[in-house]
C-alpha cells in the first residue's frame, strides 16, 4: 500500500524527523511505499492535490496538530482518500477527541492496520472558513490572538495568556438564531464546537460528536473561581462539568450576531474580526481512519 504523509514541519515546535525515520523503517518492514509531503505555507493545497494525483495513496496521514489535520481534511474533502492522524502539534485536541493513540508510532500502526472508517464532519463559517475542532469569539479567541504573536509555543505560553486574559474579562451581547428560535444572551465566550473539549482537555460540552452532522454553540455566561475550578477538574473527570456556566445549542445551521466586529479563531488560528457569522456543517466530509477505541462509533 502507498502511504502519503502530510507533514507540518513547524507545528507544536516539534521536530518530526525522528518520527519520520521510524515511520519509514516501519513501512519498509511491512512492504508499504512511503511518500512525504511537507507543507511550506505557500500554495500547499494545490501542491498537495498534485501530489495526491501523482502518488494515488491508499491512505493519507496528517502529521501535526489541529491546523494540519484541518488543512489535510479540506484537501481531501469529498474525495475517497482515507485520512489518519499522527498527533504531533501543540495540544492535539482533535486527535484526542477522536481517540487517536497519543504515541505517534503506535498511532501509525493503528492507521496501517485499521480498515475501520467513519465520516468526519467539517464546520463552515460564512461559506469560506472551516473548522473540524473548536472555534470561538471572546476570551479564548483573544488568548489565541496573543499566543500567535509570541515566538514561543507550548502549553506554558498558552497558560501565560490565559492568566492575562482573566484580568480583562468582559461579557458582551450576542443574538443567535438556530432551530427556529432566537436566543439573546450576554456571554464571555461564544464557541462553535464540532468536538467536546479544548486541547487542554477542558470540556465545553459533553454532548458533542464530530460524526453526527451537527455542531454545538456554547455560550459561556459565567466565569468565576468556582466555574474555573470545575472546568479544570472536568478535564480529568467529566462529572465535574458545570452545566450552569453556560448554554448549549445543538444544530446544523445557525446565524450569530455580535454588538460589534469581534475576533474569531478557528482551530487555533485567528481568522479575523466579524460582527455576523453564518455557521453550517458538511456531514461526513472526510473518510477518517479510526479503530474500535473510538467511542463515537455506533
Amino acid at each position: 500500500m502507498k502511504l502519503l504523509f502530510v507533514v507540518n514541519p513547524i507545528s507544536g515546535g516539534i521536530n518530526k524527523e525522528p518520527f519520520l525515520k521510524e515511520a519509514k523503517a516501519l513501512c519498509e518492514k511491512y512492504g508499504h511505499k512511503f511518500h512525504i509531503f511537507r507543507t511550506t505555507g505557500k500554495n500547499d493545497d494545490l501542491n498537495l492535490m498534485k501530489q495526491l494525483i501523482k502518488v494515488n495513496p491508499g491512505k493519507v496521514i496528517s502529521v501535526g496538530g489541529d491546523g494540519t489535520t484541518l488543512f489535510t481534511s479540506l484537501v481531501l474533502k469529498d474525495s475517497d482518500y482515507p485520512m489518519g492522524i499522527i498527533p504531533m502539534g501543540s495540544a492535539n485536541g482533535m486527535a484526542t477527541e477522536l481517540f487517536v493513540n497519543p504515541n505517534p508510532v503506535e498511532a501509525l500502526k493503528d492507521i496501517i492496520m485499521s480498515e475501520i472508517y467513519a465520516g468526519l464532519d467539517i464546520v463552515v463559517v460564512n461559506d469560506e472558513h472551516h473548522s473540524i475542532h473548536i472555534g470561538d469569539v471572546g476570551v479564548n479567541a483573544h488568548i489565541v490572538y496573543n499566543y500567535e504573536k509570541d515566538p514561543n509555543r507550548g502549553m506554558i505560553t498558552y497558560a501565560k495568556y490565559f492568566l492575562e486574559q482573566l484580568k480583562e474579562l468582559n461579557e458582551f451581547p450576542v443574538v443567535i438564531k438556530a432551530n427556529g428560535k432566537t436566543y439573546k444572551e450576554r456571554s464571555y465566550m461564544v464557541a462553535v464546537c464540532n468536538a467536546r473539549k479544548f486541547g487542554t482537555g477542558v470540556p465545553l460540552n459533553i454532548q458533542g460528536n464530530p460524526m453526527d452532522g451537527k455542531f454545538e454553540i456554547v455560550l459561556v455566561t459565567k466565569i468565576d473561581a468556582t466555574s474555573l475550578l470545575k472546568a479544570g477538574l472536568a478535564s480529568f473527570d467529566e462529572s465535574f462539568y458545570d452545566h450552569q456556566s453556560g448554554k448549549v445549542i445543538s444544530t446544523n445551521h445557525a446565524e450569530i450576531e455580535f454588538d460589534k466586529p469581534r475576533i474569531l479563531q478557528l482551530d487555533g488560528e485567528v481568522i479575523g474580526e466579524f460582527q455576523k457569522l453564518k455557521v453550517d456543517i458538511i456531514k461526513g466530509a472526510v473518510k477518517f481512519i479510526t479503530t474500535k477505541n473510538n467511542k463515537y462509533l455506533k
